[in-house]
């Protein structure tokens, strides 16, 4: 057995997100790039290369890490690139782009033969969480005026927009991106691609797949372009769990099982979003709140059933920690880095990346 922490990646499950993936880019004619800020481990991306057509990065280190590990189309965008950094960016990517017209203005010469495209903040999001609102008010996330973008868009090939998060929701897409044509639409016909950025979640159980694949090509054909989606969560929802070991049981006030993980250090957007991990099938008589070994109070996973009394060496495995952890994940209070194993289509187990002490302190100084 692989010591625990670990998180475990399975290919069949990971299997299904992409061939609902596939099924949306043959009936819609859209085109998938997998968003790393979300999940870029790239063990898997032999599996995943065969059903999506590239990468869409937020940095340096993850175009990079798109060109070298998963191939096909590259596309580079930053919140703000560096002086010192555009070029290294141009020479990994196919498409760069730009947040803000004073960047394309700035960069545009350097970027060579590749397509440029900017971003757009058309006012309007899906996000119920101020942190996570690409249109809260003062966004530095995409230009909005379409005025001054009507200045430069004979400078640029595409535009990208990304207002949902976590919408599954298909009317409320449909309606946004209606507001959004309604904002912009006299500049689509004026470009060749539109990327509508990530946070639809298209792959949730009973979502209207053939409704949102007609709406998909309905939107290019109107406008003339080629759609692109940045599926991360979408990818890789519920293919992934983190294996963790009771290490403790208390009782104060309620029954509490301290695991040898931490939700801060390995889950990190259950604490920022204050939500609940999910544990399977979280059912029976015994409910403990199942805590993180980090010295915050606050490191909780939630408060689960179970079927039977924990005790120090029984293993809970939390449910959908592809998305926003391997990314995130830090050596806070100095806990064990999590290893990640795959679980091949055959069941087999594959041990794919330890952490040891000597990374820790190598990431100190």
């Amino acid at each position: 057995m692989i010591a625990t922490p670990y998180y475990l990646i399975d290919k069949s499950k990971l299997l299904r997100n992409l061939r609902i993936i596939d099924e949306v880019r043959q009936r819609s004619g859209a085109k998938v790039v997998l968003a790393l800020k979300c999940f870029a481990t790239w063990s898997v991306f032999d599996l995943m290369r065969d059903h999506i057509d590239g990468t869409t990065s937020s940095s340096l280190f993850e175009v990079k890490l798109g060109r070298e590990e998963f191939g096909g189309e590259t596309h580079a965008y930053s919140v703000a690139f560096a002086d010192h950094e555009i070029d290294e960016v141009v020479a990994n990517a196919d498409k760069i782009v730009f947040n803000s017209i004073r960047q394309l203005e700035r960069f545009s010469d350097r970027t060579g033969g590749l397509s440029r495209g900017l971003r757009l903040n058309p006012g309007i999001s899906a996000s119920n969480f101020d942190l996570a609102d690409p249109a809260r008010p003062f966004s530095r996330l995409g230009e909005w005026d379409p005025e001054r973008i009507a200045r430069v868009v004979d400078r640029i090939d595409g535009f990208m927009v990304h207002n949902n998060c976590e919408n599954g929701d298909f009317a409320l897409f449909d309606r946004m991106l209606g507001q959004v044509e309604e904002r912009f639409g006299a500049l689509f016909s004026q470009v060749s691609w539109i990327s509508l950025g990530g946070g639809i979640h298209f792959t949730a159980e009973g979502y209207p797949l053939a409704a949102f694949c007609e709406r998909l090509a309905a939107f290019s054909q109107r406008h003339g372009v080629k759609v692109y989606l940045e599926p991360g969560e979408a990818a890789v929802t519920r293919s992934t769990t983190l294996e963790v070991t009771v290490l403790d049981t208390l009782f104060n006030g309620k029954n509490l099982a301290v695991v040898d993980s931490s939700v801060e250090a390995h889950m990190l957007d259950l604490l920022i979003y204050r939500q609940q991990a999910r544990v399977e099938p979280d059912e029976g008589e015994h409910r403990y709140m199942i805590c993180g070994k980090s010295c915050l109070a606050g490191d909780i996973f939630g408060e689960f059933a179970f079927d039977r009394e924990l005790a120090p060496g029984d293993r809970i495995s939390i449910q959908d920690a592809a998305g926003y952890t391997m990314v995130k994940k830090n050596w806070f209070n100095g806990v064990q880095m999590p290893s990640i194993a795959v679980r091949e289509l055959d069941g087999s187990l594959r041990l794919v990346r330890s952490f040891s002490y000597r990374d820790y302190r190598a990431s100190l100084s």
